[in-house]
């Protein structure tokens, strides 16, 4: 059973749209996901425009994926976290939903302080 930062089972992030690496709705990981999807984020605008920045445009549909708008709960890369965090434009966490090995990059504290209930 995978569990969250917290220590408790690791709860879904959304099922719309489908997010996590393997797109169950959980930010579950394993040894082929190697960007990290661990983080169970509510995007905002400005982190969608951060990520476009750095050449990862989340806004951008294709036939296997939605494309987001702010509000959309969905699974980041644990290290563009951190960059968002370092950058000021880290996007609100679900602890509950946020996977264990996020704490290999993020202090429980950093996500803590941007936590949000839903």
């Amino acid at each position: 059973m995978a569990r969250n930062v917290l220590g408790g089972e690791l709860a879904d992030c959304s099922h719309d749209p489908v997010t996590g690496f393997y797109r169950d709705g959980c930010c579950e990981t394993g040894p082929d996901d190697a960007g990290v999807h661990t983080v169970c984020a509510r995007v905002t605008a400005e982190f969608l425009e951060f990520s476009a920045a750095r050449g990862n445009d989340l806004t951008r549909s294709d036939a296997n994926f939605p494309g987001l708008t702010p509000g959309d709960r969905w699974c980041l890369c644990a290290g563009r976290w951190k960059e968002a965090l370092d950058g000021g434009v880290a996007p609100p966490v679900v602890l509950e939903a946020t996977h264990a090995r996020t704490l290999e990059w993020v202090d429980l504290d950093d996500l803590r302080a941007h936590a949000i209930t839903e």
